[in-house]
């Protein structure tokens, strides 16, 4: 009997890590994970949520690895990514707590490495078909829990922040612990699963289940925001359509024209901030967010540049936290706004890092979607449209699956149209699973 080849088994795992069957798997498990942050937390402690990071961050490595002849190292991560979170890293150093600051840095490096992985063995379709399948199952259970909680046992589930309100139409919080979050999640399964119609890559029933599901999730949150995002995201798509539908020689005039709308857009909605607000009957929530960011800006004034160091969610127990909260008269776990809570926690040179970071994915995202003719390209420039528009009220972008998908957009974004890719065009060949949208395996 012979023995086997010495490299035989080393060969096996390396076709394992690179096989697309894993990289699916892998996609789903990390999507998965990520979203349901809050309830495995709940269920089973943070110290099991960190272990499974941790654990998809060393696969994640052994599978870029793997894959080291298909990934060009000059094209792996965008400039202003790396920039951005050197930044916050930078900032252990004059935090107010030296330790907290530092696993914050740890975890935002660790959740943008396990999107940088997505994005480099996964294409736009198969990352919004993963993304499709992880909505379904998740916004499925937690219609089902909110179901159990409030109609068949009639009890909340205080340990998932379940009022069980489903009876009386809500508000619901389904598995993600609040119902700002619930609507911002439903918004972002709600673009996927119209994109997934759009290219046919599910049946029609599933498509329709899924459209319902998160429509309906997204009205019995009753999150103020879900009206704003939705108002967001349906300008976006109009005005995306009009560009895709423009001669490509009139397409730039239209660009900058439809820039310009933007800039006026929002200045008039500035301007008539009042009657808007009055027509939300969302008064009362946004004074308690103006008082909120008018003390962050007091707080800032004392470290404008650096900031107080990056923590991402606030530790109530650390200063400037806990003093603004104690001022208050609150218990905020953020700043409600991911630009103030940048500006705190980074200072006016994070901010602008900040800026910089998500405005190229934007611009990146929505030229390669005005070009490509398949409908799939829209998909990373409406959910950063989703995620910058929330950034105003909310600072789900800085953490958790908020970040998460910023990071994956950028990622996208960046292997279409960057200065990387007139460096690399001679020397690395473009794979399928990065530039193009094969059929799912």
């Amino acid at each position: 009997m012979t023995d086997p080849p010495h490299g035989a088994p080393t060969a096996r795992w390396v076709a394992i890590l690179a096989s697309a069957a894993l990289a699916r798997a892998y996609t789903l498990a990390v999507l998965g994970a990520v979203f349901s942050a809050f309830a495995i937390e709940k269920i089973a402690g943070r110290v099991t949520y960190v272990s499974i990071i941790a654990g998809l961050c060393i696969i994640g490595i052994g599978m870029l690895i793997a894959r080291r002849r298909e990934i060009s190292l000059v094209r792996l991560v965008p400039t202003t990514l790396v920039l951005f979170v050197a930044w916050a890293l930078v900032s252990v150093f004059w935090s107010q707590d030296v330790s907290s600051s530092f696993w914050s840095g740890v975890s935002t490096v660790g959740l943008a490495f396990l999107a940088v992985t997505i994005g480099h063995v996964r294409d736009t379709l198969q990352t919004a078909r993963a993304l499709g399948d992880v909505m379904r199952v998740l916004l499925s259970i937690s219609l089902g829990v909110e179901i159990l909680a409030g109609i068949l046992l009639d009890m909340p589930f205080r340990f998932l922040g379940i009022q069980g309100n489903i009876a009386q139409l809500g508000p619901i919080q389904g598995i993600f612990g609040t119902r700002n979050l619930l609507g911002f999640v439903a918004v972002i399964a709600l673009i996927t699963f119209l994109i997934e119609y759009r290219t046919q890559s599910v049946r029609i029933g599933v498509s329709v289940y899924s459209v319902v599901l998160a429509g309906g999730l997204a009205a019995l949150s009753d999150s103020p925001t879900v009206l704003v995002l939705a108002l967001a995201v349906g300008l976006a798509v109009g005005a995306l359509a009009l560009v895709r539908h423009t001669r490509p020689e009139a397409r730039s005039a239209l660009q900058w024209t439809l820039g310009g709308v933007v800039v006026a857009g929002l200045a008039i909605g500035y301007a008539a901030r009042h009657p808007i607000i009055a027509l939300l009957g969302a008064g009362s929530d946004l004074s308690m967010r103006v008082n909120l960011w008018n003390t962050i800006v007091d707080y800032l004034r004392s470290k404008p540049v650096q900031g107080w160091g990056w923590f991402g969610p606030w530790n109530p127990n650390e200063f400037p936290f806990s003093a603004i909260n104690y001022g208050l008269r609150t218990n905020h776990a953020t700043g409600l706004n991911a630009y103030f809570d940048v500006l705190l926690q980074l200072g006016w040179i994070g901010l602008m890092l900040f800026i910089a970071f998500v405005g190229v994915a934007l611009v990146r995202s929505w030229l390669d979607a005005s070009e490509r003719r398949s409908v799939i390209y829209a998909w990373t420039p409406l959910i950063l449209v989703t995620l910058l528009v929330d950034s105003m009220f909310e600072s789900f972008t800085l953490f958790g699956f908020g970040w998460l998908l910023l990071v994956l957009c950028a990622v996208r974004a960046g292997q279409s149209r960057s200065w990387r890719e007139r460096i690399d065009v001679n020397d690395q060949p473009v794979l399928p699973h990065v530039g193009q949208s094969p059929s799912e395996p």
